[in-house]
């Protein structure tokens, strides 16, 4: 094969997607520690699908315009941080190709290998061992490979090759991957990812995916937020949800030449909750409109108005609710100028962090984590002018950062790793100074927060010079395992004792969903007798997995 165009490149993409799809649970056992919410392979999972159902909906013959549709919805879907840096290669390659038809032997490895160095350029402090370096391994194989060849297939051959040659190596990079016996969880999807490339090229059909997960029809359905609970009818100020789909005729367009940007600003004056997706034919436009008629009556203008769909809000809104919503949920949905959005997963974490003055709470982190565009999504509910943005999660920072600087306000990305950070970093905002100053100040305040966590095990083995057995309980303390043993309350003890020294003051305990506020207060009272200076806060968080998050400050 000596050329490859967008159609036979959006096969590759269905094909990778889909192996990755199948594979997502091996992926997600690979994760170095046993926690039960190791995600690695579900993260790049939802990412490429989403790239997937992009490319789906804007597969073109032109070979850039089908890599551009992928980096689009692979920057949006992106999840966790190998779902970022997945996210980070394929926009790399995209813009490599973007005015390109087809790609030859050479420049298809070319654009690999740009992808490489943008993903290299996106993470702050790239770590060997990782997806970057099988990523980077593979690339480097396939420039090497095309200087002497003009066939694809070959070049492709060589990447899965070196690919799963490189993740062999993972271990040898670093030792924790070799102390625990696994390779790097996102390389592996990564593999399977070029896997499904591969086999696309050469014919091998994968098992199908259904069909009715990638409808273009399903496009933007996520735009609907089950918010409702959170406003009065009243508040709704773009009461009719507006989709409809533009089929471009020459005969307007010559008259009114399309551009997506200017079609788009012009759109945004109409309302809000805009999406606008086109290729040369189609554009797919989803708004929330006070004035329907006029939105229609603009896209005319290009062409015949076809899969019209117009939805009344505040009747929905209506219907959903009835009389039974809670009214003091409206603050959340009010427009605020300054806002602070966060992640949490747990009701009681939730409220605590409103309590505390988080503006919104995504929910997610330990299971699920937000995707690039969950988080704007967020950040657009409120209508903020300026936003910091709290991940509580080491895996979703990469996720914020990129959200940051998809929005068009001013925002900044507080990297704190875990929920005691998030409470600190909250409790330090001040509405009155400007966002780089807030974020400063917010991240002096979470650096002197210890946080411990208890969880199970999924799965035997050993780490950090601690043998872990399948259900037993773990602490960790910073995000290292310290201790192991079949008797919650021996865990516990165990981290609250490695946590506290002479200089702590206060002891929060967020106690999870399956434990008692009494089992909760039997800790507190062994805090308070064990360290009689140490001021101790439980809080129900309702987390699910973790029965203990401790904050030592």
């Amino acid at each position: 094969m000596k050329s490859l165009d967008g159609i036979k490149f959006a096969e590759m993409v269905r094909m990778g997607a889909h192996n990755l799809q199948r594979n997502a649970q091996y992926v997600d056992a690979l994760n170095v520690f046993p926690v039960p919410d190791g995600d690695t392979g579900t993260n790049m999972n939802l990412s490429m699908t989403s790239g997937a159902k992009e490319v789906q909906s804007h597969t073109q013959q032109h070979l850039g315009k089908t890599a551009q549709a992928l980096s689009k919805g692979l920057l949006m879907g992106a999840r966790g941080n190998s779902g970022v840096i997945l996210s980070q290669i394929f926009r790399g390659f995209g813009k490599f190709v973007e005015n390109r038809d087809e790609l030859n032997a050479e420049s298809f490895a070319d654009a690999f290998q740009f992808g490489v160095e943008t993903a290299y350029k996106a993470v702050m402090k790239p770590v060997e061992g990782t997806i970057l370096t099988v990523a980077k391994d593979s690339a480097r194989k396939a420039v090497e490979v095309s200087k002497g060849t003009e066939d694809i297939l070959e070049v492709m051959s060589e990447i899965v090759k070196e690919a799963k040659a490189s993740l062999k190596r993972t271990p040898d990079l670093l030792p924790v991957l070799k102390e625990v016996g696994v390779v790097d969880s996102g390389g592996q999807g990564l593999v399977f990812v070029y896997e499904g490339f591969l086999s696309s090229l050469k014919g091998e059909e994968l098992p199908e995916i259904n069909a009715a997960d990638t409808s273009m029809d399903d496009l933007v359905s996520a735009e609907h937020h089950m918010v409702q609970g959170f406003m009065d009818t009243s508040e709704i100020e773009f009461g009719y949800c507006t989709e409809f789909m533009v089929r471009f005729e020459g005969e307007k367009t010559s008259v009114h030449p399309f551009d997506e940007s200017k079609f788009r600003e012009d759109l945004s004056h109409y309302g809000d909750s805009l999406l606008v997706i086109s290729d040369d034919e189609i554009a797919k436009v989803h708004i929330h409109s006070e004035e329907p008629g006029e939105v229609l009556n603009y896209g005319q203008k290009y062409g015949s108005l076809i899969k019209i769909k117009i939805e009344n809000m505040r009747q929905q809104h209506t219907e959903i609710v009835g009389e039974g919503y809670k009214k003091e949920q409206t603050e959340t949905a009010k427009k605020v100028p300054y806002a602070v959005v966060t992640v949490a997963m747990g009701e009681g974490i939730a409220d605590l962090l409103k309590s505390f003055g988080a503006s919104y709470v995504i929910e997610g982190g330990q299971t699920m984590n937000p995707s690039t565009e969950d988080i704007v999504k967020a950040v657009e509910e409120i209508g903020a002018e300026k936003v910091l943005i709290l991940p509580n999660n080491k895996n979703i920072i990469m996720a914020a950062e990129q959200a940051a600087e998809v929005l068009d306000i001013e925002a900044a990305v507080v990297p704190t790793k875990t929920v005691p950070q998030g409470m600190a970093a909250i409790l330090a905002f001040n509405p009155e100074i400007a966002v780089e100053e807030n974020k400063n100040k917010m991240v002096s305040a979470f650096e002197h927060v210890k946080t411990g966590q208890v969880t199970f095990a999924v799965r035997d083995t050993s780490i950090d010079g601690v043998d872990i057995k399948k259900d037993d309980y773990m602490a960790l303390a910073e995000g290292k395992i310290v201790s192991s043993d079949s008797s919650l309350e021996e865990v516990t003890k165990t981290l609250i004792q490695l946590l506290i020294d002479e200089e702590s003051e206060i002891v929060s305990l967020l106690f999870g969903e399956h434990v008692t506020q009494e089992d909760a207060d039997e800790f507190a009272a062994f805090i308070e007798e064990q360290y009689p200076d140490v001021e101790v806060e439980t809080y129900n968080g309702k987390q699910p997995l973790y029965p203990y998050i401790i904050s030592v400050e």
